[in-house]
């Protein structure tokens, strides 16, 4: 806050001391430190203590200062009061505006003066920027815009015409330098304040009609563009709940002079369209064939006449432009959009196309071929016109589209196959087969993915490097090179890099690049992969690769070819996709994804004890390894013995093995054999050696049971084999060598937990031993 002060105080110094011729140097420094103390600017001046209060009064110095300077007589006053009082207003807001009147006044006198240029553009700018500020405060609206704003108006049409006294039109002044800027800040402040432009509404309509008719000077296109905004615009300045019908009546004038424009201009050629509007067939004037094409009086618009083929199609391309602002612009109210007027103009515009081999346009016999050549040389910029005026309407309409977007593909297809060669269809056609494919990409058939394959090829061809063309030698007669002297171009051996930087320089549309590589990912993200050939795919791929466009590799990672039964799999990208953008974060994510693990419990997002997870660690180790648990049960307990008798049931049983040490010269089994038992009677089985006094807990053999003959027979799954050196569960009296047998007796009053008798005598030859031990 110190700071802030310290450069207001500052700022009032250099205002009061410095002379006024020697401001104008210092204004955008200035400017900058009052942007810099919005702070204390937009604080409540009202505070009792003393630091605040010097605050306070640094601020009503500086306002007192810049109501003396736009008052000013000197030229360099004015210009540093508008520049300074424009960064006060933005800086402190509701606090400034609140007393800001005084200034308003004296903006809008500069606007009268003979200043120069630049203050009342300046002026201009500051005005629009105070009322825009003022339209949320409703007091102040009342306060300081009602009252100001007509001033505004009046002085801002003064600036570009001229009104007569006893007109209720103006007329356009030429070559001024306000025009864009008087229009942009009217186009700005007439949707928020229609009832306060209501009254210059007519006014400004004549000035619009000037420019926008204009045959000769024609106007920048920036200039078009704000104009066109401006007329339709004028639609909030019509009466309560009739806005509506004025925007709608403006569409359709809009489209009556296209019409009256297009019967003109396409007279050297014999049209196939016909409208759908009985009222459009009987609408066309005579013409007069002997004189050149012209129209002499005034459309529908009330637009001016025009002579010339380049007249009439700059004319035509205007309108095309200003029926586009009509559906972009937003409406005060709810409008019907006349869609099948709208396309019944577009049909008739893209009938008309280039001849090419199969497409033949029929000639009109009255009229000169030069003026029909001149014809198909204009036919680009209208057509590159038209598809824009169709991508207004799919992006108005967004889904509602949907209905109509076989038709209006059918129509760019037809226009691009016949003018591809221009550059402004080709951007034209890319961006609005980009917006259509947005909405109907996924609903497309092979057969009509296969009807965009040229457009993809020459998308990818738009996007790929210049191809530097050796020299071509044509064989002669016997066989040998010959080189074509009469073409080949001398200054190109003596310096080949010419002409590479020749093609590397050439012009080219500031947009084709963008939109081609916007529709590839287009065409990549909704049409579906399987429609797409694997040549036009792998030419895409390619394209792609060497564009290194991220989006457009992305698109392709994410959407590859699925399997088709019959076809190779297709390589991805992600290598050349990693090795171009190795630092995006996207690219990242897609390769190395790092989401989080998912957990399977109930304490998914709550705080867990580090005992409680050990111990679910170790519950968890228990259940993987169910061996471990029953060799520790056999060291510590009695095997338990199943004496059901009932029919056995399988189990299946783990593999486990182990390595053995280095000095033991044994093999673990993998899987130990289960004795075959005969249902009738019982075989016996090899028995283990006695073990000398060992314990239960230190028991580690097999045990296999004898059960009496019954109806069935249960058996325990094996035990884990361990080895003889072994440590951990080594045991007394050496190695076993094969099964230990516990004999039950078939007395059922025995106790369960007497120690099962062990048989001594081993009954097996050492064949069965060696066999037991491998198996």
């Amino acid at each position: 806050m110190a700071s802030m002060s310290m450069s207001l105080h500052a700022v009032n110094h250099r205002l009061t001391n410095i002379p006024v011729k020697q401001l104008p140097p210092i204004a955008s420094c200035l400017a900058t430190s009052l942007s810099n103390c919005g702070e204390i600017l937009s604080a409540p001046q009202n505070q009792k203590s003393k630091s605040e209060s010097d605050t306070a009064i640094q601020v009503h110095k500086l306002m007192t200062r810049l109501a003396s300077l736009i008052q000013d007589k000197s030229p360099e006053g004015r210009w540093t009061a508008v520049v300074l009082i424009k960064a006060v207003v933005e800086a402190g807001q509701w606090e400034i505006l609140r007393g800001c009147e005084p200034l308003v006044r004296g903006l809008i006198a500069v606007l009268s003066k003979s200043d120069p240029n630049v203050t009342k553009k300046m002026s201009v700018i500051t005005l629009t920027r105070i009322f825009h500020l003022t339209y949320q405060y409703p007091t102040l609206v009342r306060e300081i815009t009602t009252p100001s704003l007509p001033g505004f108006i009046t002085a801002a049409l003064n600036l570009i015409s001229v009104k007569p006294s006893s007109e209720p039109i103006r007329k356009l002044k030429p070559n001024t330098p306000f025009l864009e800027i008087v229009l942009s800040a009217l186009g700005e402040l007439i949707a928020r304040h229609p009832t306060i432009f209501r009254p210059f509404s007519a006014q400004i309509h004549s000035v619009l009609q000037a420019v926008i008719g204009s045959a000769s000077p024609t106007f920048p296109q920036s200039v078009l563009d704000s104009a066109e905004q401006l007329f339709i615009s004028l639609h909030h300045c019509a009466p309560k709940n009739t806005s509506g019908e004025e925007w709608k009546t403006a569409c359709q004038m809009t489209l009556a002079s296209i019409h009256g424009t297009a019967d003109y201009v396409f007279r050297a050629v014999v049209e196939q369209w016909e409208s759908a509007d009985p009222a459009l067939r009987n609408a066309s004037k005579p013409q007069n064939y002997t004189k050149e094409v012209c129209d002499e009086g005034f459309d529908a618009l009330g637009l001016g006449p025009w002579q010339g083929l380049d007249s009439g199609v700059n004319r035509l391309v205007v309108l095309l432009q200003m029926l586009s602002a009509c559906l972009t612009t937003a409406t005060a109210s709810t409008v019907i959009i006349p869609l099948g007027a709208v396309l019944d103009l577009t049909s008739r515009l893209t009938s008309v196309i280039v001849p090419t081999a199969g497409r033949e346009v029929q000639p009109n016999p009255q009229i000169s071929r030069t003026e029909r050549e001149h014809l198909f040389a204009e036919l680009p910029r209208i057509h590159a016109a038209t598809m824009e005026l169709l991508t207004s309407l799919v992006q108005t309409l967004e889904t509602g589209a949907v209905p109509i977007a076989q038709t209006i593909l059918e129509q760019t297809l037809w226009v691009y196959r016949a003018e591809k060669s221009s550059r402004g269809v080709r951007v034209s056609a890319y961006d609005l087969v980009h917006t259509l494919l947005s909405h109907m990409g996924p609903s497309l058939t092979k057969q009509s993915v296969s009807t965009l394959a040229d457009l993809i090829r020459s998308c990818c061809h738009d996007l790929l490097p210049p191809v530097h063309e050796p020299a071509t030698n044509t064989p002669d007669a016997k066989g040998k090179g010959k080189t074509n002297q009469a073409t080949a171009n001398a200054d190109s051996f003596l310096n080949p890099a010419l002409k590479q930087s020749r093609q590397a320089t050439a012009p080219s549309h500031p947009g084709l690049k963008t939109t081609a590589s916007a529709l590839l990912a287009a065409i990549l993200t909704h049409v579906p992969s399987e429609h797409l050939s694997p040549s036009l795919r792998a030419e895409i791929d390619r394209t792609t690769i060497l564009s290194t466009n991220k989006d457009t590799m992305l698109a392709s990672v994410l959407n590859p070819i699925p399997p088709v039964q019959g076809r190779s799999t297709s390589a991805s990208i992600m290598p050349f996709l990693a090795r171009s953008f190795p630092a995006d974060q996207s690219v990242e994510s897609l390769i190395r994804p790092r989401m989080p693990v998912i957990s399977h419990t109930q304490n998914v997002g709550t705080y867990i004890d580090d005992e409680e997870e050990e111990e679910d660690e170790e519950d968890e180790i228990a259940e993987e390894n169910p061996q471990e648990q029953t060799q520790s049960f056999l060291q510590s307990t009695t095997p338990l013995l199943n004496m059901d008798t009932q029919k056995p049931k399988s189990k299946p049983t783990p593999k486990r093995t182990l390595e053995p040490k280095p000095h033991s010269t044994e093999k673990a089994p993998e899987q130990s054999k289960r004795p075959r038992v005969d249902d009738a009677t019982v075989t016996p089985v090899p028995a283990q050696p006695a073990l000398d006094r060992s314990s239960p807990s230190t028991f580690t053999g097999t045990a296999a049971v004898s059960v009496p003959a019954s109806a069935g027979v249960t058996a325990a799954p094996p035990p884990r084999v361990t080895s003889a050196n072994d440590p951990a569960t080594g045991t007394v009296g050496g190695p076993l060598s094969g099964s230990a047998v516990a004999q039950v007796p078939g007395s059922d009053d025995e106790s369960d937990d007497e120690l099962p008798t062990l048989n001594m005598d081993p009954d097996t030859d050492d064949e069965d031993e060696d066999e037991t031990m491998e198996g």
